[in-house]
């Protein structure tokens, strides 16, 4: 690759190098490095399947070119828990049933998260679907995902 840049990141906490192209998206990127939870959907910023928090706000990752991210922290579905110490979310969506597909799930989730981290602590119906109108699902008609989202928030309300 001739004209790739390396491009330093912190993905997930793990620091991490990536030989960008100048007209490689930030998705591309990610896949390249293995994170395969970083979904690829319309691959024009309608479907949210490519969300991801970078330096803790929700983007799309689809949108933005990796070079113009170097240096920034971002985190991925995965890099909010483990199997072991699942995040609210995680849990909340198992125990709902708010995946059916799956395929949107992970972009659902950090839109979540990032409306939990903007001080939506008890959020409304309308909360959560202006925080959820970048992303797209087609399985669940969202009634089961509204369910998780406010299961988790109140779980994370009772843990302070």
């Amino acid at each position: 690759m001739k004209d790739a840049k390396i491009i330093r990141l912190t993905v997930n906490g793990r620091e991490r190098e990536v030989g960008a192209l100048p007209n490689e998206t930030l998705l591309e990127s990610l896949r390249g490095l293995g994170y395969f939870e970083v979904k690829s959907g319309c691959e024009k910023g309608d479907c949210g399947a490519c969300a991801v928090l970078l330096d803790g706000e929700a983007v799309d990752s689809c949108l933005l070119l990796t070079w113009t991210v170097e240096g920034a922290s971002i985190t991925t579905v995965s890099g909010l828990g483990s199997v072991d110490e699942p995040h609210p979310l995680h849990k909340a969506f198992i125990d709902r049933g708010a995946a059916q597909c799956g395929y949107c799930t992970p972009g659902l989730i950090i839109a979540a998260k990032s409306m939990f981290d903007n001080d939506t602590r008890e959020p409304s119906e309308d909360d959560m679907r202006l925080a959820l109108s970048g992303n797209l699902c087609r399985c669940t008609g969202y009634t089961k995902v509204f369910d998780a989202i406010d299961e988790a928030a109140r779980i994370m309300r009772e843990r302070g």
